[in-house]
């Protein structure tokens, strides 16, 4: 698939696809542009998996969603889940997400990290859920996902006291797993990428797959996918090379 995109810097690589949200006259702010051409990025990544490495442009990741575009919405526009639906399809991509979020992730922008596998973030990175000082609640993902990921008391402070969280603070809090200098934050991204992509690709996906199962899907989930693995030809090639490596 090949697409012109106007909010997007896209790189494709064998085993990756990274793309830059590149609106930097805005801030990268998302707009309903960006979330059709991100929708044709998931149409691209769910016919042929790839890790996907997010980033922004200029020293932010994203500011937000467009303010001038919500401003116009109403109710039908809400219940269409503009930027959920794109987030939940940005977390179901059969491989793993990376969120190289250096600078501002505010807002929607923040949600779009937190819809990542892994976060990853530069030392001027921050984040935070301000939509309740505009008269709007964070209705992309924060309200579940954030408490998911730190807990309520952290996620409460985030959502209704207006908190924005340092890279260092989003680092104490597991929001983020490696703080780097801004200059070192892609070489991280993908060297993370690196050793995902070593891994075999089947049995990564599965193991995504089944992460993110109910919790009342479990076992039975656990042993269809361990019975698909037992029968690849990677399981076998992969075991046999460690068995060899262990004899000599």
């Amino acid at each position: 698939m090949s697409h012109e995109y106007s909010t997007l810097a896209v790189t494709k690589g064998t085993d990756r696809l990274h793309v830059r949200l590149n609106r930097p006259d805005k801030r990268n702010a998302i707009d309903q542009a960006m979330v059709d051409e991100l929708h044709l990025v998931c149409a691209e990544l769910e016919a042929t998996p790839r890790v996907l490495i997010l980033s922004g442009t200029d020293g932010v990741f994203a500011s937000g969603a467009d303010i001038a575009e919500l401003a116009t919405r109403r109710a039908d526009d809400a219940l269409r889940g503009i930027n959920s639906a794109l987030f939940v399809r940005i977390a179901a991509l059969p491989m793993p997400v990376i969120a190289a979020i250096d600078g501002w992730a505010l807002g929607g922008g923040a949600e779009l990290a937190y819809a990542a596998d892994f976060r990853i973030a530069s030392t001027r990175a921050r984040l935070g859920n301000p939509e309740t000082s505009l008269g709007i609640i964070p209705a992309a993902g924060a309200l579940w996902r954030l408490a998911q990921l730190v807990g309520e008391p952290v996620a409460k402070e985030i959502i209704l006291a207006g908190r924005v969280l340092t890279a260092e603070e989003a680092l104490a809090v597991h929001l983020v797993t490696a703080v780097h200098d801004p200059d070192a934050l892609m070489a991280a991204a993908d060297a993370l990428a690196d050793r995902i992509a070593a891994q075999d690709p089947l049995a990564t996906r599965l193991a995504k797959q089944v992460f993110h199962a109910p919790a009342d899907a479990h076992p039975l989930v656990d042993n269809e996918a361990q019975a698909q693995l037992f029968e690849s030809e990677q399981k076998f090639a992969r075991m046999a090379a460690f068995l060899e490596r262990k004899s000599r």
